[in-house]
């Protein structure tokens, strides 16, 4: 019956989730557990502006995961089950975390004169990015496809993020059909437990309505994919782990509300 709880909660109610990696520092830092409400996406609610997700790889973010080949048969079929129930981190697990900048029908662009992200034009002011990090050095212009995501680290120069997928399918965005759910509370270690509240800068942002439209890579109209080898500033790390494992399931209760947002519709409270 334990089991049976633990792998509805971590199926359909809220997760943890351990952090292996420093993309989204200074918000969320290594080793860091993090709550996923994967409870109320299952009553219409998608990802708003500003959130921090947690999303499968929609392929070629991350490099694929190998088992040590020297791993007794026994081992590897327990740690399959625990992993099942949300008891253990899989070594198999393919999710990544980052924050949502703009959603269907925002062109997202950077960077203007004062050297700021913008989304539809207006200049965002981000006190969440790394000290010492600016918005982007690399320079791009994206108008987010219909039911798609366009997603950054907080760690901009270590976050392998759609920057860095502009010449893949979607031309960096996700689909939000990949998100897992939204990461709201930094659960452990307790010194660090804080909510992972939605920046004011973003989600002042009025509703922008223009999916559909062509996504265009590069500043200046450039529609070229751009070449990641000359790409400037530190380039992150491909083929590091996933940058975020499964862990244990959390009751419902811990869930915030969020808004309702329909497909194509604004936010409804």
């Amino acid at each position: 019956m334990a089991v049976l709880i633990a792998l509805g909660l971590k199926t359909f109610a809220v997760q943890v989730f351990v952090i292996p990696s420093g993309s989204m520092e200074q918000t969320i830092q290594i080793g860091d557990r993090v709550l996923v409400d994967k409870f109320t996406p299952w009553f219409g609610n998608e990802p708003a502006r500003g959130e921090v997700v947690v999303f499968k790889d929609p392929g070629g973010w991350l490099e694929p995961q190998h088992q040590a080949e020297d791993e007794a048969a026994v081992v590897r079929t327990t740690k399959r089950l625990l992993s099942h129930v949300g008891l253990l981190p899989s070594d198999d697990e393919q999710d990544l975390i980052k924050r949502v900048i703009g959603v269907p029908g925002d062109t997202v662009e950077c960077c203007e004169a004062g050297g700021r992200l913008t989304v539809n034009g207006v200049p965002l002011d981000e006190p969440y990015l790394a000290p010492g990090n600016a918005p982007s050095k690399q320079p791009f212009k994206v108008t987010v496809p219909a039911g798609r995501l366009w997603v950054m680290g907080d760690h901009r120069d270590l976050s392998a993020d759609s920057r860095y997928h502009l010449g893949e399918a979607g031309q960096g965005t996700i689909p939000l059909d990949n998100v897992l759910g939204r990461a709201f509370v930094i659960a452990w270690p307790l010194q660090r437990m804080s909510g992972l509240d939605v920046p004011e800068t973003l989600s002042a942002l009025p509703v922008h309505a223009g999916a559909g439209e062509r996504s265009v890579p590069g500043a200046g109209g450039d529609t070229s994919a751009p070449d990641r080898a000359n790409l400037p500033g530190a380039q992150p790390d491909l083929a590091k782990p996933p940058l975020v494992m499964g862990v244990l399931g959390f009751l419902p209760a811990l869930v915030r509300p969020r808004r309702t947002r329909g497909r194509d519709g604004p936010p409804v409270r």
